[in-house]
């Protein structure tokens, strides 16, 4: 059975909404109760205890709010119901008098409630009269996705329900998610291949029977005095991570068997042993090299450390590249979300230790690849090591090769002295305070604790990839600007500089 009992169990809509129901529901609401039970009750009766999205999350929100109003554009003639999200009684009278109205194309951001559940619908598409003379309709879900996820489809069945069950006949039910097969020319986006048209009306459909006995569960399980027991589990993080995992593993301890890396079948298997640190993990039970690590929980060394890093040769070049990827693509023969560097950091070590540093960023609209290229190539020369952690930037510096087929050759030759110190440290070193992680975020202080990203206004890469979006394409203020820019410059360089560090340490404690 399900973990949300009956919620599964068939059952034909309706032709009454639920009487007792007294918790109004939006999608998204719906949506949190499949994901968990918990997860809904703690949205409608303590959301105060839910961690707000951080920079980058609340960055991609805005970017599907930016392509839902572009995507709009595909509707000639339609009208937005400006009336806001808390304005719910204000967009229903809204909508109301925009579907009476036979000169309207399309409506969007329509707002519409059926049994205690209200959605506002991207687009409705007028697109005809049935035999009995009603108006009929086409909805379209706008995702930025680039394909068509499962909760895309209980997105649109809860929306189909609501307006089936308000009377209104729907011709087709679609998803409008990005194309990143178009190629833009660099003149005019062309939205027709921007965004592609996807009917989901026959996989939606069958579902729509199902609804009733949901929304019947959530509502009884709201009416609760309490929320739901539902222990944290693999569900917490799919198909989103829930706000409320903070709040829902607070008492758990600190080697919470959750903690532990890798596949979450080890995970469940260990629960099903009754295993709930770990620190209780039988001997017997089979282990990756990592959960090895993290179960031992102390600093390891290995014999080929100091061999490993002796590899590398002077002078020594240290990389990091940052990167966005626009969905709307903003270059001539460029692809939504294809990736584009935007800057550089280079820290040079000679061999007495003496270090220079050298840095790029485009600062103004311009495709920055090749002048990107030309800088790189020039600070790099033509002999010594390049350090970088991970294989981000050789996959970087291999699309740019093919991006700029003039320096080819030179950035080929550049992938060939690449160094991975993400490799030595995986293979031949472990400190407890990676608790599995080989990021270099949770590597750094770990290995250098003098050094870290706390002190940096912007910290990862996902917020440096919506800061210079930002910069670049809407922020107008040039005090702005510049603080965006000098904040960019000095998270690039910590990234390389950890790098300088972190060989410094390890070699220490390789002896």
């Amino acid at each position: 059975m399900s973990r949300f009992g009956s919620l599964q169990k068939p059952m034909l809509i309706s032709p009454e909404p639920a009487a007792r129901a007294s918790y109004r529901l939006s999608k998204s609401r719906y949506l949190s109760g499949l994901q968990c039970h918990k997860r809904l009750y703690l949205e409608v009766h303590a959301p105060g205890v839910a961690t707000k999205p951080d920079a980058a999350t609340q960055a991609i929100l805005d970017m599907g709010t930016d392509l839902g109003e572009l995507a709009r554009q595909r509707f000639p003639g339609g009208r937005l119901v400006t009336a806001g999200y808390r304005q719910s009684q204000e967009a229903l009278a809204q909508t109301a008098d925009l579907l009476q109205d036979p000169t309207v194309p399309a409506i969007f951001e329509g707002a519409f409630q059926f049994n205690q559940v209200l959605v506002r619908v991207d687009v409705l598409q007028r697109v005809g009269m049935d035999d009995l003379g009603r108006p009929t309709w086409r909805l379209v879900e706008v995702k930025s996705s680039t394909k068509v996820k499962a909760t895309h489809v209980d997105d649109l069945t809860i929306q189909s329900y609501v307006l089936e069950g308000l009377g209104h006949v729907l011709a087709d039910i679609c998803l409008m998610h990005v194309n990143t097969q178009y190629v833009f020319d660099g003149r005019r986006l062309d939205l027709d291949q921007l965004f592609g048209l996807r009917s989901l009306a026959e996989t939606v459909r069958p579902r729509l029977a199902e609804v009733p006995a949901r929304l019947a569960d959530m509502q009884a399980m709201l009416e609760a005095m309490s929320a739901p027991g539902i222990t944290p589990d693999e569900h917490c993080q799919s198909p989103y991570e829930c706000p409320f995992w903070a709040h829902c593993i607070e008492n758990k301890p600190a080697r919470w068997i959750y903690h532990l890396p890798g596949s979450s079948k080890t995970v469940i298997q260990l629960r099903e042993l009754g295993v709930e640190t770990i620190d209780e993990i039988p001997d017997s039970v089979p282990l990756t090299v990592v959960q090895r690590r993290v179960k031992e929980n102390r600093e390891w060394v290995g014999e080929g450390l100091r061999s490993a890093l002796e590899t590398i040769v002077y002078p020594v070049h240290h990389l990091d590249f940052e990167t966005f990827m626009p969905a709307v693509p903003k270059f001539v023969d460029t692809r939504p979300y294809q990736v584009i560097p935007t800057q550089w950091s280079n820290h040079i070590e000679q061999p007495d230790g003496s270090l220079v540093h050298a840095e790029f960023l485009c600062r103004d609209e311009r495709d920055p690849r090749e002048e990107l290229a030309m800088t790189l190539l020039e600070s790099l020369g033509q002999t010594g090591s390049i350090c970088v952690y991970s294989s981000y930037e050789r996959s970087v510096l291999e699309r740019l090769a093919e991006d700029v087929p003039s320096l080819r050759k030179d950035l080929k030759r550049v992938v060939a002295r690449l160094w991975d110190l993400h490799v030595v440290i995986r293979d031949h070193y472990y400190h407890p305070d990676f608790e599995g992680s080989y990021s270099i975020k949770t590597v750094l202080p770990a290995v250098v604790p003098s050094l870290s990203y706390a002190d940096l206004v912007i910290r990862d890469g996902g917020v440096a990839a919506c800061e210079y979006s930002r910069m670049i394409f809407t922020v107008t203020d040039w005090i702005e600007k510049a603080q965006i820019q000098e904040a960019l410059l000095r998270y690039c360089e910590r990234d390389t500089l950890a790098m300088v560090e972190l060989r410094r340490a390890l070699r220490k404690r390789a002896g």
